[in-house]
């Protein structure tokens, strides 16, 4: 995979030249604002739109036949650092409904708003809750390695000579051969833990899904 995504265009309009031109000049906002919107009127706005109708966002992808091999593995090497990197640079957060976070910080945990349209004090508590559990989610598939931590302990098998019914027999006499734990054996696996861990990481890409569209800055 190779991926290159290039910056945003700007747009260079009408008050951003006269901005440029001008405001070493002229102190007033209200003054060059007033100018901005008389040259937007002329052909300069015109140019200004023909010339950032042509400009275009570079994006170039190549996908590799093995990119999908194990395509969740693949992307969470691009998404973890950049919900990273959204944390580290937001200025804001997405509407979360109380279903998805603990009950502490649900807007019924909050206290009551002095205005209907304000944002209740656990509103941004809530947004930085579920980000840090998709970063959480994607980081442990990326690193692909948590299943371990459960299981403990030594394998030792024993491979026993039996017939078609499943009865104990001589080598010999073997039909088939049964697996078995050997004398050895001190395998344990943690299936409580296991699934604690596997449904936190689904339902912090299950959140990722669910708020996929607030994930901007």
């Amino acid at each position: 995979m190779k991926v290159y995504i290039g910056p945003y265009t700007n747009w260079v309009g009408p008050y951003q030249i006269v901005d440029f031109f001008l405001k070493p000049f002229i102190k007033d906002e209200d003054k060059l604002h007033d100018i901005g919107s008389w040259l937007s009127e002329t052909f300069v706005g015109d140019v200004c739109q023909f010339i950032h109708s042509k400009k275009k966002q570079k994006i170039k992808v190549k996908i590799h036949g093995y990119d999908t091999w194990s395509m969740d593995h693949q992307l969470s090497h691009i998404i973890h650092p950049m919900l990273i990197q959204l944390k580290n640079s937001q200025h804001g957060g997405g509407q979360v409904d109380d279903a998805d976070v603990p009950e502490n910080i649900r807007s019924t945990s909050a206290k009551p708003k002095e205005d209907e349209w304000d944002t209740d004090e656990f509103f941004f508590d809530r947004w930085d809750w579920v980000l840090n559990e998709m970063i959480w989610a994607f980081g442990e598939i990326k690193e692909d390695t948590w299943e371990s931590q459960y299981h403990t302990g030594k394998s030792d098998y024993v491979y026993n000579p039996v017939d078609e019914n499943g009865n104990k027999v001589s080598k010999k006499d073997a039909v088939l051969f049964e697996l078995t734990k050997g004398p050895s054996d001190t395998r344990v696996f943690d299936s409580e833990g296991y699934k604690k861990h596997a449904d936190r990481i689904t339902n912090g890409t299950r959140l990722f899904g669910l708020y996929y569209q607030s994930l901007w800055d």
